[in-house]
């Protein structure tokens, strides 16, 4: 049944105007869970290799080496572009692997690390740059302005932190021109994961030529990491995460 899936979505592809996936020709994007960097993680086995945690560094299994990658705080829309810095293998449950530094500079809450993933074109001032602006193996001296990065004023606020975990998560699973798509998808999924709760399981029209499935909200990370890993094997191979939207 899982098979006949795949054939709907091969067939409607070309409606879908927000399914990322990664490939040569299309610019990557997603947003979710990141993964914070600990040495321990690396000793465990969980990841299948080491950044310096006291470097601006980044890791994205699929990407290239190299790529560059805008990364952006949802919440408070603080920024930053880096280059990938090596492909290190991280559970499929994350969107990228990055390091403390790259966190505090965001000012994420380390218990809701959500985020969002834009690859960057190399254009022209990138590329007369990149020397200078993308030189992870140059560390960051504490007290000097940031100049090996591009990243907006942060200001940290900890109050901010205490209500981001009351922050609604939701699961993007889908989107289509049809709403009728959207509606066969959702009847879909319910039919074949009958554990699966189809009050989560919603229909969103965005505008006249975007309608998303998408699942939640979720209050806590672990109950949407269970029905992600769910959709995961039923067969999606990209799902992003939002929150409050």
């Amino acid at each position: 049944m899982k098979f006949n899936l795949l054939i709907i979505f091969i067939l409607y592809l070309s409606c879908a105007p927000h399914m990322s996936t990664v490939n040569q020709k299309q610019l990557y994007s997603a947003k979710g869970f990141a993964y914070i960097y600990n040495d321990i993680d690396f000793d465990n086995k969980n990841i299948s290799g080491k950044l310096n945690n006291e470097l601006l560094q980044i890791s994205h299994q699929n990407l290239k080496i190299g790529s560059l990658i805008k990364i952006i705080n949802p919440k408070n829309k603080q920024y930053i572009v880096l280059k990938n810095t090596k492909r290190i293998k991280y559970p499929d449950f994350y969107k990228i692997l990055i390091t403390k530094p790259v966190a505090e500079k965001l000012d994420l809450n380390n218990e809701l690390p959500i985020l969002e993933l834009i690859e960057v074109k190399k254009n022209k001032s990138f590329v007369a740059k990149k020397a200078e602006i993308f030189n992870e193996e140059k560390k960051i001296p504490s007290k000097a302005p940031v100049a090996t990065v591009q990243i907006s004023n942060i200001s940290k606020n900890k109050d901010k932190q205490k209500k981001e975990k009351l922050d609604k998560m939701f699961i993007h699973i889908a989107s289509f021109y049809s709403n009728e798509t959207a509606k066969f998808l959702r009847q879909r999924i319910l039919k074949e994961l009958s554990e699966f709760d189809n009050k989560k399981l919603k229909i969103r029209k965005i505008n006249t030529k975007e309608t998303q499935v998408i699942s939640g909200p979720y209050i806590s990370v672990n109950l949407l990491k269970n029905d992600y890993i769910k959709l995961k094997n039923f067969g999606f191979e990209e799902l992003n995460i939002f929150i409050n939207e």
